[in-house]
C-alpha cells in the first residue's frame, strides 16, 4: 500500500511546470510570471501635479490663510500631456490639471479647494508646503528597478503596474487545459428524471468549477460509458487539447471497470492501493506517449465516489496544478481545530473528515464534523469549510483532540 506522502509525491513529480509562453496582458490573469519584469523608464516619467490646482512657489503664499488671502498673476495653463511648459516666475501662479507636469521654478501645487477658482488672478487661502501636491520623478518606480519577480501571480494590481510600464506582453507559465472524464454506464447529465441504477454527473461539475478556481481550463466531456472501445476513442480524441487529463470512476476491480485495461494500451499508468480515506484506489501516469520516448500526457485517475474524488482532488490534483502553472506554495493554509465529538479511524490510514471550522487565531479554532466521518455525504461536504486530517496512526479521536485542518474557503 502506498503512503498519501508518497502518492503526493507521484502526483507531482508526473507533471511539469507549464513552459513559459509570452502572452498578451488580458491573457496573462491568473497566470503566474516566468520571468522578472524591469521598469524600462521611471514612474513617473517627471515631476507631475497630484491634482488640480495651480503650481506655485511656496515662499510666494508666505501667510497666506482663510481670513487673509495671498493673491498671484496666473500666467497660463498647463494640461496632463503637455511636453514643454513654461517656467513659473517668481510671484505668478501657472494652472495646471492633475497629471501634468510641474513647471520649473514651482515647489507645490495648491489644490483648488483652497482659492478662488481664479483665471487672471487667483487668491490662495493657505500656505502650501514645499513638494505638497507633487508626485515626484521616479516616486514609483525607478527605471530598470524589477517591478514584479518571477513567481507572482498575475492579478489586477499586477496589470496596472504592467501597463504602467509600457508591458503590453509578458512572460508566464500558461494556464493548464484540464480535460475532465466522468465515466460509468450510470452517470448521466443532471436536468433528465431521476431512475433507479442512474446517478447525476456531480463529479464532472464540481471538478470543473474546483481546477478553475485552481486557475487552470477546464474541459469538461459529457460523461463515457464502460464500454471499451468508446472510452479509448474519446481519451485519444482530448490528447490533442490536454496538458493534463482527470477521469473519475472505472477504477475499482469490478468486471465492469474497464479504465486500467483501455489506459494500459494508451499509456503507462500505476494504479494504487493508497493509505488513504477516503480514496482508495488510485491512478497517476501517462498516456499518448510516443516511440522515441516522449510520455504523453499526464493523467490522474480518481474514484468514482462524488465526496472521494474531490477530497482526492484537493489532497493530490490541486497542489500538482499549482506546481505546473509555477507556484511555490502548493497546499491549501491549514490551522490547528479542537474536533466536537469522538470517533473511530481506520488503522493505518490518513483520514480526511469533513468539518466546519469557527473560531480566531487569539481564541483558537474549533472543528465541527459535519455527518459521521465514515459516510461519504454530499450534503455534509456541501456543509464543510475544511478537511479534518486524522494521522495514520491514530485509530481514536476524542472530543477536544486537535487536528490539522486543511481550509477549502
Amino acid at each position: 500500500m502506498r503512503s498519501v506522502a508518497d502518492f503526493y509525491q507521484d502526483c507531482i513529480a508526473a507533471v511539469g511546470q507549464q513552459p513559459p509562453l509570452e502572452v498578451q496582458l488580458a491573457d496573462a490573469v491568473s497566470c503566474v510570471l516566468a520571468e522578472d519584469v524591469q521598469a524600462p523608464f521611471d514612474l513617473p516619467v517627471a515631476d507631475l501635479a497630484a491634482l488640480d490646482g495651480y503650481a506655485v512657489r511656496s515662499q510666494d503664499l508666505a501667510g497666506a490663510r482663510p481670513d487673509a488671502p495671498v493673491s498671484l498673476s496666473v500666467t497660463e495653463e498647463i494640461r496632463a500631456g503637455d511636453v514643454n511648459p513654461a517656467a513659473l516666475i517668481a510671484g505668478t501662479a501657472i494652472r495646471i490639471a492633475s497629471g501634468a507636469p510641474v513647471p520649473t521654478g514651482a515647489d507645490a501645487v495648491v489644490a483648488l479647494d483652497f482659492t478662488d477658482h481664479g483665471i487672471s488672478t487667483v487668491a490662495v487661502r493657505t500656505q502650501p508646503a514645499v513638494g505638497e501636491n507633487i508626485r515626484r520623478k521616479a516616486e514609483d518606480v525607478a527605471e530598470g528597478h524589477i517591478v514584479l519577480r518571477k513567481g507572482t501571480r498575475v492579478g489586477a494590481r499586477q496589470v496596472a503596474l504592467l501597463a504602467g510600464v509600457g508591458r503590453s506582453h509578458v512572460l508566464v507559465h500558461p494556464r493548464p487545459r484540464v480535460v475532465i472524464l466522468s465515466i460509468g454506464d450510470e452517470v448521466v447529465e443532471p436536468g433528465r428524471p431521476a431512475r433507479p441504477g442512474t446517478v447525476f454527473d456531480a463529479n464532472g461539475h464540481a471538478l470543473s468549477t474546483a481546477i478553475a478556481d485552481a486557475g487552470a481550463q477546464t474541459f469538461r466531456v459529457a460523461a463515457v460509458p464502460d464500454e471499451r472501445n468508446r472510452l479509448r476513442e474519446t481519451i485519444e480524441d482530448q490528447l490533442v487539447r490536454a496538458d493534463l487529463i482527470l477521469t473519475t470512476g472505472g477504477i475499482s476491480y469490478g468486471s465492469g471497470d474497464t479504465v486500467r485495461e483501455v489506459l494500459g494500451a494508451l499509456g503507462t499508468v500505476r494504479f494504487d492501493n493508497v493509505a488513504a480515506w477516503p480514496g482508495h484506489i488510485l491512478g497517476v501516469g501517462y498516456v499518448g506517449g510516443d516511440r522515441e520516448g516522449e510520455e504523453g500526457t499526464p493523467i490522474f485517475c480518481l474514484p468514482g465516489d462524488p465526496v472521494s474524488a474531490q477530497v482526492c482532488f484537493e489532497v493530490f490534483v490541486r497542489p500538482a496544478l499549482r506546481h505546473m502553472q509555477g507556484w511555490t506554495v502548493l497546499n491549501r493554509p491549514s490551522v490547528r481545530a479542537a474536533v466536537d465529538r469522538s470517533w473511530y479511524s481506520p488503522r493505518g490510514r490518513r483520514e480526511f473528515v469533513r468539518v466546519r471550522l469557527v473560531g480566531d487565531p487569539k481564541v483558537g479554532y474549533q472543528a465541527r464534523v459535519m455527518g459521521a466521518p465514515a459516510s461519504l455525504l454530499l450534503s455534509a461536504l456541501a456543509d464543510s469549510n475544511a478537511l479534518a486530517v486524522v494521522p495514520e496512526e491514530t485509530t481514536n479521536v476524542r472530543a477536544g483532540d486537535l487536528l490539522q485542518c486543511l481550509v477549502l474557503d
